[in-house]
Order: C-alpha cells, then sequence, then structure tokens
C-alpha cells in the first residue's frame, strides 16, 4: 500500500508513525523482505533523489544553491529519524544531498556500486539486508529511485522526471510485508523543461 504525503510540513516522526501504524496489504514477498522476516524491528528505507544540479560539468555536476539548500532540508527533516546507515552513488551531486545527513548522524557513508541497472539493484538489497532493522537513507538519480523501491519489495512505478527533486519516500520493510509513504521535502521543485519521455540517460 502507498501513502502519499503533498506537505512539506511534515517532520520524521509523523512520517514513519504513519508508516508503522498503517494497516496495508502484504507485498509478494522479495529477497530483501523475506531475509527480513525475522527481525523484532522493521527496516525503514529512506529514499531520495540527489539534490537539485547544475548544468556543468554535464558529467559529474555539483549541486546548484537551491539544491545546497534542499539538502539542508534533508538534514532538517531527518533529524529526529535516527538514521544508522547512509549511501550514496559514486558522484558528486548524491555525494552534496547526503553529506549533511551523514554528519548528523555521524555516519560515514557506504558507495553504491556501478554497474548495469540489474547489478546495482543486487547491491542495494544486499547493502540493505546489511542493516536490518534500522534506518538508512539512500541517495540516487531519477533513474534508479523507483527501481530500487521495487527491488526492495516497493511498488513498481515510473522513473522520475527531470525536474522532480522533492520526493522522500520512506519504504518500511516488515517481515514479508512491505509499505511505502511519500512525502515533499525542501524548496519547489524547477519548472519542467522537458517531458519525461526525452530524459537523458543517468548513472
Amino acid at each position: 500500500m502507498q501513502i502519499i504525503l503533498k506537505s512539506n510540513l511534515l517532520n520524521t516522526t509523523l512520517l514513519l508513525t504513519i508508516a508503522a501504524v498503517t494497516a496495508v496489504t502484504a507485498v509478494v514477498a522479495s529477497p530483501v523482505s523475506a531475509s527480513l522476516a525475522a527481525q523484532s524491528a522493521p527496516t525503514v528505507v529512506i529514499m531520495v533523489r540527489h539534490a537539485d544540479k547544475a548544468a556543468a560539468p554535464v558529467n559529474d555536476p555539483p549541486l546548484t544553491p537551491i539544491g545546497i539548500e534542499r539538502a539542508q532540508a534533508l538534514a532538517e527533516f531527518l533529524k529526529e529519524a535516527k538514521v544508522g546507515a547512509v549511501m550514496h552513488t559514486p558522484t558528486t551531486r548524491t555525494r552534496e544531498t547526503a553529506r549533511l545527513s551523514a554528519e548528523r548522524f555521524g555516519l560515514t557513508p557506504e558507495i553504491i556500486p556501478t554497474g548495469s541497472a540489474a547489478v546495482v539493484s543486487a547491491a542495494i538489497v544486499e547493502l540493505v539486508r546489511r542493516h536490518a532493522g534500522q534506518t538508512i537513507l539512500i541517495v540516487g538519480h531519477s533513474n534508479t529511485v523507483m527501481p530500487w523501491i521495487a527491488a526492495l519489495g516497493g511498488p513498481q512505478r515510473e522513473n522520475l522526471c527531470d525536474h522532480q527533486y522533492d520526493g522522500l519516500y520512506t519504504l518500511v520493510l516488515d517481515g514479508t510485508s512491505a509499505r511505502l509513504v511519500e512525502a515533499r521535502y525542501g524548496p519547489p521543485n524547477p519548472a519542467p523543461t522537458a517531458p519525461c519521455a526525452t530524459m537523458p540517460v543517468r548513472p
């Protein structure tokens, strides 16, 4: 079951409480949800796309000033989340998005390996399995957030559009069930510049 919360005023305590107490329909067990069945505490995966990125350099851009503001908003949003692990891809934009949140909790981020979509999704499942029972922040890309959610047992969704940066997706893995709560955080998204179908491929 998916719950969509459009307000960016929600704090993490409210977000996780809603995710924890909502009655849900069990998702068909995925490898990660099945392996977590014996855990007494649910595993909470908070997934975001990197914050707003600059236009250059094209191959590895940093965040824009708005992106830095969004990264700050993410760290503030998560201040009560008791995050136990932070993960991001080996790019400047994901590293800068995750940095403040990792520093808030005194964590060294784990780097998500590169490779084919299937290889990286399998790596995500294994990384999450290593932190079973914890709250995990994962920072990815417009074309990885939804596939990673699905790999972890969540719903199948279309990739994010190129202008969408404000989504915060909390996947609660509890036994063989998975539930997704969607919220918004940080500054408003920029105006769309192209249909999703014309998005360039991202790492």
